[in-house]
C-alpha cells in the first residue's frame, strides 16, 4: 500500500523542525506528465485543455526562484511536465534532506462559481467535505496499490502536527492580508486534511490549494503571470515569518527508523 510501501523502502524516520540553519525547502508541484489533476477547458473558438499540473508547475517554479534569490537551498520534485509518483515525492524529500515540504496544487469544483483558496497540514479530522479534496489529491493515475496502516498514520500526525499546523498558518496569514486583499479573493481558510503526499514526505509540510480551476475568473487569474508572482512571493513571506518563530524554539529532532 502507498503508505506502508514507502516506510519498507525508504525507512520510518521524522524531522522536526525547530530552526532556521541549513535549512532545505522542497516544493512539489501538483499532479504532472500523464497525471494531468484538474482539468478546465478554455473558452475560444476552439477550446483547448488547461491543466491543474501546468498551473502548479508555474507557481512551483515561481516560488522556487525566489526563495533561491533569497539564498535558500531550495529543490523542486519535478521541474518539468514529467509524472512523478508518491512514493517518488517522498524519496526525493529524503533525498535532499528537506526540512519543509511545501506542495502547490490547485482545486475543482462540480459546482459553478467556486472561488477561494485554501491550506491544507497534515492531521486527523471527520470532515466529510474535506474528504472529498482528501480523495481527488491522493488519487495515483499510474494505479500504485494502497494500503494504508494507521497507527503508522497517527504516528506521522503526530511528530508533524505541531510544525505543519503554524506552517500552514504562517503562510495562509500573508496571503490573506496580501493576495486575497489585493485580488478580493475569499479565503476558505487552513484545514486538516489527510494527503498522502504530506504523508509519505515525513516532516512538516503544507498543501497549497491556489484557487479553483473550474471557474472562469479564478482559472484566467491563475494563469496570469503577475498574479503567479503575487501568490508566489506571499508564500515566501510566510515561510520567513514561520521561520523566525521557529528560531525561537529549542532545537528538537526526532527521527525513528522502522
Amino acid at each position: 500500500m502507498i503508505f506502508l510501501k514507502s516506510v519498507l523502502i525508504f525507512g520510518f524516520s521524522f524531522v522536526c523542525l525547530c530552526r532556521a540553519e541549513a535549512l532545505t525547502i522542497l516544493i512539489d508541484p501538483g499532479h504532472g506528465g500523464d497525471e494531468f489533476g484538474a482539468v478546465a477547458m478554455s473558452q475560444e473558438k476552439n477550446p483547448q485543455p488547461i491543466k491543474e499540473k501546468d498551473i502548479s508547475l508555474a507557481i512551483s517554479k515561481r516560488i522556487y526562484d525566489i526563495l533561491r534569490e533569497k539564498n535558500y537551498s531550495v529543490f523542486l520534485t519535478r521541474s518539468m511536465d514529467r509524472t512523478v509518483t508518491l512514493p517518488e515525492r517522498a524519496a526525493i524529500a529524503e533525498k535532499t534532506k528537506a526540512d519543509l515540504f511545501i506542495s502547490v496544487h490547485i482545486n475543482s469544483s462540480p459546482e459553478g462559481g467556486a472561488v477561494g483558496f485554501e491550506t491544507y497540514y497534515l492531521d486527523n479530522h471527520d470532515d466529510v467535505a474535506m474528504k472529498k479534496v482528501e480523495k481527488t489529491e491522493n488519487i495515483q493515475s499510474s494505479g500504485d496499490e494502497v494500503v494504508v496502516q494507521q497507527i503508522l498514520v497517527d504516528l506521522v500526525v503526530q511528530q508533524t502536527v505541531n510544525t505543519s499546523k503554524p506552517l500552514a498558518e504562517s503562510i495562509h496569514s500573508q496571503l490573506k492580508s496580501t493576495v486575497g486583499k489585493k485580488y478580493g479573493i475569499k479565503s476558505r481558510g487552513i484545514k486538516p486534511g489527510l494527503f498522502f503526499v504530506l504523508a509519505l514526505s515525513k516532516r512538516p509540510g503544507v498543501l497549497l490549494e491556489v484557487g479553483f480551476i473550474s471557474t472562469y475568473k479564478e482559472r484566467v487569474r491563475m494563469m496570469n503571470p503577475k498574479f503567479q508572482d503575487d501568490y508566489a512571493r506571499a508564500v515566501v513571506i510566510g515561510i520567513e515569518n514561520y521561520i523566525k518563530g521557529q528560531k525561537k524554539r529549542p532545537v528538537r529532532i526526532i527521527k525513528t527508523k522502522k
